[in-house]
């Protein structure tokens, strides 16, 4: 078992957080820290322009390497990403949509990634290193 003591809390507090930021999309709360869970999404509470805070998930066993997961369905498919935006928690399970990088290299510095139609279902026990990069805006969520 990744997670000795079976507790996702910590994890899942901040993906819910996460979570609930994205969805209501809007800036308001906490200007003071820079972290997973500060209140708003944007460089400041008055940016409008973000709808995701993008995050690497490390697990117990990964040694430093992020999670990495296919950016399809289709089985064949090679191309992965390590970048997830959060879609929905439920206890210690967590959904997520993975995130490729954006193809159109003339928005690549303003929309750094593109919406895939690629999910997984984890296990937040075995998750050890949340990871938060900068948040921005991912078109056709």
């Amino acid at each position: 078992m990744c997670n000795e003591n079976n507790d996702c809390k910590c994890i899942a507090e901040i993906l819910t957080v996460i979570n609930i930021l994205q969805h209501n999309a809007n800036c308001c709360g906490d200007t003071c820290l820079d972290s997973c869970d500060k209140g708003f999404l944007g460089n400041s509470s008055t940016c409008l322009s973000c709808n995701t805070r993008p995050i690497m998930l490390y697990t117990c066993g990964s040694n430093g390497v992020a999670l990495s997961l296919p950016i399809s369905k289709d089985p064949n498919e090679t191309v992965t990403s390590n970048v997830f935006r959060v879609e929905k928690i439920d206890g210690c399970c967590a959904t997520f949509r993975v995130l490729a990088p954006n193809p159109d290299t003339t928005e690549v510095a303003t929309i750094p990634y593109v919406a895939t139609n690629s999910f997984f279902t984890m296990n937040l026990e075995c998750v050890c290193v949340l990871r938060c990069l900068n948040d921005t805006c991912v078109e056709c969520i």
